[in-house]
């Protein structure tokens, strides 16, 4: 949990972040304990009020953030009847194979913006049905993460549209579904009205505002999915902005001012009303790097970065699919391969790879961006590999742009907190959001070493196909 509090004048004043617990109790699954969430925000709250000398009288409005789409099953007080399903939680793969069958040709890509997956939220309520039927007999609504959590401090029950969009639920013009649940064979609850960013909700509550340290009547905002605040925190406002993050999974996001469909990627609203932020998730990127740092005894990343540094560039072709690929390919059974090692190679030609492999699985997206006529502008760059030059380098020179590295980049709930402004009417222009980073170096590619990439590239593309049936069989043996 992370909480910043916001002046419109003089930008974040506070923040400060909490640990909370996964649990995964079987293989496949992903939880969290909602009330961890909230004992959470009752900390960090009189936290932010304290460090930066304000009182909860100051406070004009709060907004939350989370991931998306978590699941949670509320009773009829709004009060969780078990941990949240995570969106990343894969318990429900036969229900998703019996959906898809039940459904059989409709084009969900077409009336949802995105096809049926583990994200789906259909197949995580039939999987409750059939295997926690008590629960699923009182559950009385189904919210996301950052909804819920806005709910406890007193805001009328509603869902985001994004987590809305995401759910698989809802047609993209925001109607139900009705195919969708009806191929469950269950009776579902009410669905909730589904709200926009900016939208007030509510006001904090009495008990809310004694347990959390804010003021009762303090207006409530909606907020958003996390991916979609923190690329809109880091000024992804314009048509074709375009942000990579470099995290435990790679992610890149880019603003569209049209509804972009393709089944090899996610589609996402942006806050910002008429926008749209089409993106991809790719299983690994620095996950890949701590796997490295394992199996060579810990040796540090920037160790290994003046290694690859002296390496020649393109010497190895990796396919970095060590836990099977998301976007834009959605194999789960791919594996990672490495082609050209020979007895003179050495740990930093290997890194070097590595490095190239993630930026080649971003050009892959690219080239979706730029087949559906989305032309890609300012292309920012954050998260923790961004801290690394070379693999920024490595990035410009395999993408062949410009990239823009962000300082410091505060994050969703930095996105969440301007939101609150706007809802408030404190921020009046969603460009705001742009006054409050700080750019750091621009890196613009090689242009020999762009060229070698290119074809290095085709030849990634190439080994990918070439090895997919040979992962597949691996997969199918050794699970």
């Amino acid at each position: 949990m992370k909480a910043v509090l916001l002046d419109p004048a003089a930008g974040i004043v506070a923040s400060k972040t909490d640990g909370v617990a996964l649990y995964s109790d079987h293989p496949g699954w992903a939880e969290a304990e909602p009330d961890d969430w909230w004992a959470a925000v009752c900390a960090l709250v009189p936290h932010l009020t304290s460090a930066a000398g304000v009182t909860s009288d100051e406070i004009s409005g709060v907004a939350v953030t989370g991931m998306v789409p978590a699941v949670l099953v509320l009773d009829e007080h709004g009060l969780p009847l078990r941990r949240a399903i995570l969106q990343n939680d894969a318990r429900a793969a036969r229900e998703i194979r019996d959906i898809r069958e039940t459904l059989g040709d409709l084009d969900l890509l077409r009336r949802t913006g995105s096809v049926l997956s583990q994200q789906s939220v259909a197949p995580t309520a039939l999987w409750l049905a059939r295997h926690e039927p008590d629960v699923w007999a009182r559950t009385a609504s189904l919210q996301g993460s950052y909804d819920w959590l806005v709910r406890m401090l007193g805001a009328e029950a509603h869902v985001e549209h994004n987590w809305a969009l995401e759910s698989g639920l809802f047609n993209i013009d925001m109607s139900p579904l009705a195919a969708v649940t009806e191929a469950t064979g269950i009776a579902w609850p009410e669905f909730l009205e589904v709200r926009m960013p900016g939208d007030v909700v509510g006001e904090v509550s009495a008990w809310a505002a004694e347990e959390a340290g804010l003021r009762a009547g303090t207006p409530l905002i909606v907020g958003g999915a996390d991916h979609v605040l923190s690329a809109f925190g880091a000024g992804l406002v314009e048509q074709g902005d375009c942000l990579v993050k470099l995290g435990g999974a790679g992610d890149v996001l880019a603003v569209s001012d049209k509804i972009f469909l393709d089944r090899r990627l996610y589609l996402d609203s942006h806050p910002m009303p008429g926008k749209w932020l089409p993106n991809g998730c790719m299983a690994t990127s620095g996950s890949l790097l701590r796997w490295e740092q394992s199996i060579f005894n810990a040796v540090s990343l920037t160790e290994l970065d003046d290694a690859a540094a002296t390496s020649a560039p393109g010497a190895l072709i990796t396919l970095p699919y060590f836990l099977g690929e998301k976007t834009p390919l959605h194999d789960p059974d791919l594996r990672g391969v490495m082609v050209g090692l020979h007895l003179g190679t050495t740990r930093g030609d290997i890194h070097r790879s590595f490095l190239e492999a993630i930026a080649y699985g971003f050009r892959s997206h690219f080239e979706v961006f730029a087949e559906g006529g989305l032309t890609i502008g300012r292309t920012r760059i954050t998260n923790g590999g961004s801290k690394s030059r070379l693999w920024r380098q490595i990035l410009a020179d395999v993408l062949n742009r410009d990239l823009i590295s962000i300082i410091d980049h505060p994050g969703a709930s930095y996105g969440a907190a301007v939101i609150a402004g706007i809802g408030t009417g404190l921020i009046n222009d969603w460009s705001y959001v742009t006054s409050g980073l700080e750019e750091g170096e621009i890196i613009s590619p090689d242009a020999g070493h762009a060229a070698l990439y290119e074809e290095r590239y085709r030849e990634f593309v190439q080994l990918t196909e070439a090895t997919a049936s040979f992962s597949h069989s691996l997969a199918r043996s050794s699970p």
